[in-house]
């Protein structure tokens, strides 16, 4: 084993313990007050996976219309989601690596530059992170102040990611930044037609913003199935998971943000429930988006073996 892959090892395993003790001591603190809560499976627990695993078809739709744009090339929208759907599988390899290696691929065999795959695969999660953080903090704040302090330090790794993301946002920053590598890698400079213009980035964006506004509804759904939850509490619960999942995201060390996510629905939703019914929540998301990813993993096989026998000869 390499010396940096030891440390990337070593680096998962850390942040990894130290997530796990706190919340650990958290579930352990308030077990009794745990073992009290009735879960319940029922018709809102199914369409809260629903809507979890359709905020990956979507947005690989919305990612597949980029590639689309950008290299004058036609990606139908199920062959969109095929490959959505094995790049978000892969998101349990940490740092992403694996899901843009698999874009990658997919681009080669179709004849795609890789340069442009790369490019929109940062669009896609630039604009992604931005539509899970910007609006989500702003009505957090405007919600009564219901963000700050010790909730405010909990998501600061994510608010100041925003300041860089928002350089992508200028096609000249982020073409003049790509071309520093581009020179020396590519020994060429990255064409000026893979970036979008001010207009394009502003729609995409807007339009990423609906694959949060999913998964902000598959969670208020999760909380509905098991507990009473007061309608004027809907959004911000709703813009706490879409926050912790991006506070996850970039958490490059823990594959998926395993516990990272939970831990910032726990602090950030016991400003609206008891802390006990919080650790439950924060469970049965994982739980329910792992489900998902399993919906998700059905549909990446159906659309695959679809398309293997389109490939046979006949």
């Amino acid at each position: 084993m390499t010396r940096k892959r030891t440390l990337r090892v070593v680096g998962t395993l850390v942040v990894v313990g130290v997530v796990a003790y706190f919340f650990g001591k958290g579930l352990a603190d308030n077990w009794d007050a745990v073992k009290e809560i009735d879960v319940s499976f029922g018709w809102l627990s199914v369409a809260s996976i629903l809507l979890f695993a359709l905020s990956v078809f979507v947005s690989g739709t919305i990612w597949g219309s980029m590639v689309s744009e950008l290299g004058h090339v036609h990606v139908g929208r199920a062959e969109a989601i095929r490959v959505q759907s094995a790049s978000w599988l892969l998101k349990y390899v940490p740092g992403q690596v694996g899901s843009v290696a698999n874009k990658i691929l997919w681009g080669a065999s179709r004849g795609i530059s890789r340069t442009l795959v790369v490019i929109t695969f940062v669009y896609e999660n630039v604009f992604l992170l931005l539509a899970s953080t910007v609006p989500t903090v702003v009505y957090l704040i405007l919600d009564s102040g219901s963000l700050g302090g010790e909730s405010l330090s909990a998501v600061l790794p994510a608010l100041i990611a925003v300041v860089p993301l928002l350089l992508v946002m200028d096609r000249r920053l982020f073409r003049w930044g790509l071309n520093l590598v581009g020179k020396k890698v590519l020994k060429s400079e990255v064409p000026r037609e893979y970036f979008l213009s001010p207009v394009a980035s502003l729609r995409f964006q807007v339009v990423f913003l609906l694959p949060r506004v999913l998964i902000g509804a598959g969670f208020v759904l999760v909380a509905e199935s098991s507990f009473s939850i007061a309608p004027g509490d809907w959004v911000a619960l709703a813009c706490i998971y879409i926050l912790a999942g991006a506070v996850g995201i970039l958490a490059v060390f823990v594959p998926s943000g395993l516990g990272v996510r939970e831990s910032v629905i726990v602090l950030l939703c016991s400003r609206y429930m008891p802390v006990e019914q919080a650790i439950v929540l924060s469970l049965l998301a994982r739980l329910y988006s792992t489900v998902a990813d399993g919906v998700v993993a059905l549909i990446y096989g159906a659309l695959k073996a679809r398309d293997n026998r389109k490939k046979r000869p006949a």
